[in-house]
């Protein structure tokens, strides 16, 4: 097989935004301790800047109120009590929120439309001007408690997925953007500085929605500071009991998606050098795709991460963790949700994707179909290799470089993720599914969900891998030259006395 030179002088574009945002679930799960562990744990090893998430204005978190007096009088109240909760938790983390403004409060909304199980209404205010109230009460209570400096780098999304009945009454398109213009505005009146944008529309709409968005905009003006789409990489899931089974897109197909999408930003000359987000990404869309559990899922979305900064700016992976109930509550530990934690703050082997890219921040000097290597700041290098196996029938791949490093004494350290050394959904399935894990069985299923970690002193000049099945490895290559004390063999530990006296003569002397 030939090799693939690894040049230290090489530079190769690589927008590696990795840790710029991740998804949450609605904001009122962001009371429950077991999300903040959950997100502590990711903030640990990852570090994202952002986080988003629906239900800012549910009933749940309770910001709009309305009171009656005896007279008839109806008074209306703001209520930020939760809201201070959440984001005072977020800023502890060092983790800022990307807001997105919906739903719409019930006591606001025009009509009965809802969508998940908590029933987030998506229908237009019944009064623009009281929704618009609301948005800058909101804006305006952030600045006064955090700060301008703070909330002024906070981005502020219009609505989620308005091209989706589920999601706007009827996917009324035009009302849609009614309702953006109003809330655009309505978040520059508060300061003028802060950054608004949309549609956050799904895939599969382009043509109509994004161009459509883009169309109106340029005709009507309304404030746009960056604009946002979702992408997931699936085809339609086949139902089965409580869980939907989903087949991938091939991987060239759902990149040259954003490809297009980028594209077509690119024709509008006021828009094309505005900021593009993907505010949500994964393979599958729904809650309850098994995929999600798998180390499939950590290499797809290694390739994924690979490419996406090609076309966008910045990317939310959908989402941190498994305390997530658009469906209702999970019925156990491993049920395909989108998190990359599973409750119990069990990392999946998608947490590694997003750590292992996190760490290999530099100067690329390679990136292939399986491979990125960065060249850091000490002269080290770190990669993430990946094996997209898929249905085929050669599950191994052999991927060998060769260095132009100086020769000398190098420690190689890798990271394997594949499904033997770190498949916790395995261990739960062979442990009997059981839903709800015992403190000892917790453990187990935990201590499972690590790398498997080698190193190898070597000389540098040559890196041969070989990955399994679903195999996604870190490494990293730096010079180590031997600090031993005085006296000390390591190989005569390794072999042990009798065997180094043989081997070297000594036996009996």
């Amino acid at each position: 097989m030939s090799k693939i030179l690894l040049n230290t002088e090489n530079s190769v574009f690589f927008k590696n935004n990795v840790d710029y945002c991740v998804g949450t679930g609605r904001m009122g799960l962001a009371l429950h301790k077991e999300y903040y562990d959950q997100l502590a744990y990711v903030q640990k090893g990852v570090g994202f800047k952002y986080i988003r998430g629906h239900g800012l204005f549910c009933d749940d978190m309770a910001i709009y109120q309305e009171r009656t007096d005896r007279e008839g009088n109806t008074t209306i109240e703001y209520n930020f009590t939760y809201l201070d909760r959440v984001f005072d938790d977020y800023l502890s983390l060092n983790i800022r929120p990307f807001l997105e403004l919906g739903f719409m409060p019930y006591k606001m909304a025009s009509g009965e439309n809802y969508v998940f199980h908590w029933k987030g209404n998506t229908t237009p205010p019944k009064d623009y001007n009281l929704w618009c109230d609301m948005v800058k009460a909101t804006l305006r209570h952030l600045i006064d408690r955090y700060g301008e400096d703070e909330v002024l780098n906070w981005p502020i999304e219009v609505w989620n997925e308005p091209n989706l009945w589920g999601f706007w009454y009827k996917a009324d398109m035009e009302e849609y953007f009614k309702l953006y213009t109003y809330t655009a505005k309505a978040v520059k009146e508060v300061d003028h500085r802060l950054k608004v944008g949309g549609p956050a529309i799904c895939g599969g709409a382009d043509e109509k929605w994004m161009r459509g968005f883009l169309n109106y905009c340029r005709e009507n003006n309304p404030p746009l500071d960056f604009i946002t789409r979702h992408h997931y990489t699936t085809h339609f899931p086949k139902p089965q009991g409580h869980y939907g089974y989903a087949s991938l897109m091939g991987t060239r197909e759902s990149l040259d998606t954003l490809k297009n999408v980028k594209a077509m930003i690119n024709e509008y000359d006021e828009f094309k050098d505005l900021p593009f987000y993907i505010t949500e990404f994964n393979t599958s869309y729904i809650p309850n795709c098994p995929m999600h559990d798998t180390n499939e899922n950590a290499v797809e979305l290694a390739r994924t991460l690979s490419e996406i900064g090609d076309y966008v700016d910045g990317y939310s992976y959908w989402t941190f963790g498994d305390v997530f109930e658009e469906q209702g509550v999970p019925f156990s530990l491993f049920h395909g949700g989108f998190g990359m934690l599973a409750d119990k703050c069990i990392p999946k082997p998608t947490y590694w994707t997003f750590k292992f890219f996190k760490n290999v921040k530099g100067e690329c000097i390679y990136r292939g179909e399986n491979a990125v290597v960065t060249k850091q700041a000490d002269g080290s290098l770190k990669g993430v290799l990946w094996n997209v196996t898929r249905d085929s029938e050669t599950e191994a791949l052999e991927l060998n470089f060769e260095t132009n490093l100086a020769s000398g004494e190098y420690v190689l350290l890798t990271k394997t993720v594949d499904e033997d050394c770190c498949n916790p959904l395995k261990v739960w399935h062979d442990m009997g599914e059981v839903k709800t894990p015992k403190d000892d069985e917790i453990e187990i299923i935990r201590a499972s969900a690590n790398p498997m970690i080698k190193t190898a002193r070597v000389d540098g000049a040559s890196l041969d891998f070989k990955l399994g099945k679903n195999a996604l490895v870190y490494f990293e290559l730096k010079a180590a030259p031997m600090q031993g004390d005085r006296g000390y063999d390591y190989d005569r530990v390794a072999m042990g006395e009798n065997a180094y006296e043989i081997a070297n003569g000594l036996e009996g002397k």
